[in-house]
């Protein structure tokens, strides 16, 4: 028997270390969830009812802002979000908006979700999750500008700049991209989203209309861009009221006015799934994927 037979036996009938990895890396082992809402607390079951959604899905909770009603004060913080949104508090990246600007320039608003929400002075923060980049901004322009030469859109190009992530989510209040009939599009964040379509974004959360909708990958002004284009979403239904919808505006595919629920994103390296998850007893959904750019 030859010695390099003999090795090549042993070698053969020894077990592969379990510590060495075999194989890439199981797809669900790099993936993560990012699920929640805008529009959000007020003392009744519509906020419970969101509430009890999150309460069986694990991952990051975002909000879109106007995260309690009618105004931003500690105390209806303390009453209407605490006692529902507030049981995932510990794992919730929230967004800010006008109705919580109602109140001291959104100090309890600050005070509540502390370090989380970022700089109080700005409202404009970002992390990673999931492989993704995700950006947190404030469409309160009137309090933090969103101009080009702005102090936040310099901060969001420099941030972009820095990211090796290949996907990126932006999420804030006020939509570029709504049907809804209480509020229309507001062009005052055009120059945030300008900057992310040319850094190559690829989702668009925000809230401000109370309803659901989906539209194409859009660029800055109003276009269909299945290349470039963003994918914005209007996610303003965790629970405060139903606000309806004028005519369906260029790019819009899916709406709906009358159910709460969050939406609940799937993120993986190279894209993401989506899908609506309604409130018990309701059956409106949506979901699909998201590849990005």
């Amino acid at each position: 028997m030859g010695v390099h037979w003999l090795l090549a036996l042993l070698l053969a009938a020894s077990p592969v270390p379990s510590s060495v990895p075999s194989g890439p890396i199981p797809r669900a082992e790099r993936t993560a969830v990012l699920v929640g809402a805008g529009d959000i607390a007020v003392c009744g079951p519509g906020t419970e009812a969101t509430a009890k959604i999150l309460d069986r899905t694990p991952g990051t909770v975002f909000t879109l802002g106007d995260n309690v009603y009618p105004d931003g004060s500690a105390a209806n913080f303390r009453r209407c979000y605490d006692p529902t949104w507030g049981r995932a508090k510990a794992r919730t990246r929230p967004a800010v908006g006008n109705h919580d600007y109602r109140t001291e320039h959104a100090k309890p608003y600050y005070d509540y979700f502390g370090s989380a929400a970022g700089d109080r002075t700005k409202g404009y923060y970002s992390y990673d999750l999931g492989g993704w980049h995700i950006v947190v901004l404030n469409s309160v322009c009137a309090e933090v500008s969103c101009s080009v030469s702005s102090a936040q859109n310099r901060w969001l190009r420099a941030d972009l700049r820095r990211s090796t992530a290949r996907c990126t989510a932006a999420l804030w209040h006020h939509p570029l991209y709504t049907s809804g009939k209480d509020h229309g599009p507001t062009a005052d964040v055009r120059p945030l989203y300008q900057t992310l379509y040319d850094n190559g974004a690829d989702v668009n959360l925000t809230g401000h209309n109370h309803n659901y909708e989906r539209f194409s990958p859009m660029d800055p002004w109003g276009h269909v861009d299945a290349k470039r284009g963003l994918v914005p979403f209007v996610v303003g239904t965790g629970g405060a009221s139903h606000y309806g919808f004028r005519s369906p505006a260029p790019g819009s595919l899916v709406r709906d006015a009358q159910t709460f629920g969050v939406l609940k994103l799937t993120l993986h390296p190279d894209g993401a799934e989506y899908a609506f998850l309604p409130i018990a007893g309701r059956k409106f959904t949506d979901s699909g994927r998201i590849t990005c750019h």
